[in-house]
């Protein structure tokens, strides 16, 4: 059985989750949701017309007359009209602590900015709109690899614009970052300081620094020295993270998977995070994957702690950088520079962490961009095995799994590992990563849905936000279609492309699975809880190019509508 160490959300809440599910139900409201396609995502991915609902808990679905007589006189009637109903949409992998502490930096992503003029442009007038000589400028979602020409902000640019006050900008991956030379004083990096281990700092040709950062541990503890970042981080971050949960809402999202738990100020967090729920004011469901080597260590706390609203699912290590970044590790050079990019956790190291981890009873979630990366995940999996770990029912997921060859495939499957995949890399990326990274021939590799699915693994896709922008729609838009942003009319690896169902269940049933939480959510089906999305269409119906245009009518959390467009 698996372990439910449920925690107290308030002395009336506890009382009630502590109830049988069948017997709350006699005083709880009941609803049928009725004449519309109602997709519970179920093994037969079966299509009924109406969903029966008391409290929080589906009580079945079938015909509009089946589901009238299994919900009884009295019954509330929401008439879909036409609409598609669905689980609600679980986003696997996202970043609650960047979301919270820099909803309110500058943009200066290439979605907004087609070149790098126009980025310093944006950052002048930014500078331009701070309150004061104090403060900060932040910004976010600087990525060269898509702008003309692909050029990284250093202390020359940034210097320039703030001589006098620290600049701090983050590159879209969320593991490079670009500052000044005020900001590297604040931690004291010279010209003759070493990275920290598994980092790198940008140089001149000279040898000196550069600002440009690479790896997390190199540019945190700047980032946590701005006083407006620490606030939301210490006292604030519950309500920075109900923020976030106003922000998935629209998006259809449930359920969203917080992939770096716990990295700055630990436990606080996710009692932060459990605390609003008491007063109803987040929106969706969180399930954390603590981030390893940040505050929370192991054996400060137990696998699977929380409840159904708040829950650490897993445990997160990175071991390698970002592709776009040139970063990820690979097996060969990159395509447009000698580079084979960084280990984050050295391979033997990586052994023996993973071992530890699997052992204190968590499941791994470990970040690998490229195929020496995954090749480096995949070996750690199997030593812990050949160490006398079970490790085919831990469900080991790698995070991104951006380039995956068939050899890699077929050892996933034999060690019971899963891809997440960074699926929008395909639309956003594809042309920079055909051109500039990987070549016309290995980019082929680039998130293989197709193959994962073949290889009969549980595969997911993710946004990464705010590396890439929220949009669960957008996601199986892209895994169905893998047509490209700057380039509508061509298909990146067709043979990668999956059904619209098959996206479907990567975003609620394979998802749920990928958290270990599949017993209450990521299917619509007697018993789970009553997370729901309901679309203007059918996703099945339109042309794959138009999933994302679908409008989100309404989002459903735990029996309560937390969404109505």
């Amino acid at each position: 059985m698996k372990r439910r160490n449920f925690i107290k959300l308030s002395a009336v809440s506890s009382v009630a989750l502590s109830m049988p599910a069948y017997v709350r139900a006699q005083t709880e409201r009941t609803i049928v949701y009725r004449g519309g396609i109602v997709l519970p995502v179920d093994a037969a991915f079966s299509q009924h017309t109406a969903l029966a609902v008391r409290g929080n808990r589906v009580l079945g679905v079938g015909s509009n007359d089946d589901m009238a007589a299994l919900a009884g006189s009295g019954a509330e009637t929401i008439d879909l009209d036409g609409r598609t109903l669905l689980p609600g949409f679980i986003e696997p992998h996202l970043h609650l602590t960047l979301l919270a502490a820099l909803s309110d930096a500058v943009d200066i992503g290439p979605f907004v900015f087609a070149t790098f003029d126009e980025a310093v442009a944006g950052l002048r007038q930014a500078i331009s709109d701070l309150p004061g000589p104090e403060a900060w400028l932040v910004g976010r979602q600087f990525d060269p690899s898509l702008l003309e020409p692909s050029r990284d902000l250093t202390t020359r640019e940034l210097d320039e614009l703030a001589p006098d006050r620290p600049v701090f900008i983050l590159n879209a991956s969320g593991h490079i970052a670009y500052v000044n030379s005020i900001a590297m004083n604040l931690v004291g990096y010279t010209n003759d300081s070493e990275p920290p281990a598994g980092t790198e700092f940008g140089r001149y040709d000279d040898g000196s620094l550069n600002g440009v950062l690479f790896g997390q541990a190199a540019f945190l503890p700047i980032l946590f020295m701005n006083e407006d970042i620490a606030n939301i981080m210490g006292t604030g971050f519950g309500p920075a993270v109900s923020r976030v949960g106003e922000m998935v809402a629209p998006h259809g999202i449930s359920t969203m998977t917080d992939m770096a738990a716990g990295v700055v100020t630990g436990l606080s967090e996710l009692e932060a995070i459990r605390g609003q729920y008491d007063g109803g004011a987040m929106k969706a469901r969180v399930r954390s994957f603590i981030f390893d080597l940040g505050a929370i260590k192991l054996g400060d706390i137990d696998p699977n702690w929380g409840n159904d609203f708040v829950r650490a699912s897993g445990w997160k290590i990175v071991s390698d950088g970002s592709n776009q970044g040139l970063t990820g590790r690979q097996r060969a050079p990159y395509f447009s520079e000698l580079s084979l990019g960084l280990h984050y956790v050295e391979p033997e190291d990586l052994m023996l962490r993973v071992n530890e981890v699997a052992r204190a009873g968590w499941q791994l979630a470990i970040h690998g961009n490229g195929d020496a990366a995954i090749d480096s995940i995949l070996n750690s999996v199997e030593y812990t095995t050949r160490n006398g770990l079970d490790m085919k029912n831990k469900r080991t997921r790698i995070e991104h799994a951006s380039i995956i060859h068939d050899d890699q495939f077929a050892r996933m499957a034999e060690l019971g590992v899963h891809p997440s995949f960074l699926i929008n890399h395909v639309h956003y990326w594809g042309h920079a990563m055909r051109d500039n990274v990987f070549g016309p021939r290995k980019v082929e590799l680039l998130d293989r849905c197709a193959a994962a699915e073949n290889a009969g693994l549980t595969y997911t896709i993710h946004t990464d936000a705010p590396v890439s922008p929220l949009g669960t729609l957008h996601k199986i838009r892209v895994a169905v279609a893998r047509d490209l942003w700057k380039e509508p009319e061509t298909i990146l690896a067709p043979q990668e492309r999956v059904s619209v169902e098959s996206a479907i269940r990567a975003v609620t049933a394979n998802a749920a699975w990928q958290c270990n939480s599949e017993d209450v959510i990521g299917s619509l089906e007697e018993g789970k809880l009553a997370d729901m999305v309901i679309l203007e269409e059918d996703p099945r119906a339109v042309d794959p190019t138009t999933i994302s245009d679908i409008k989100v009518s309404e989002t459903w959390m735990d029996g309560n509508k937390v969404y109505e467009g």
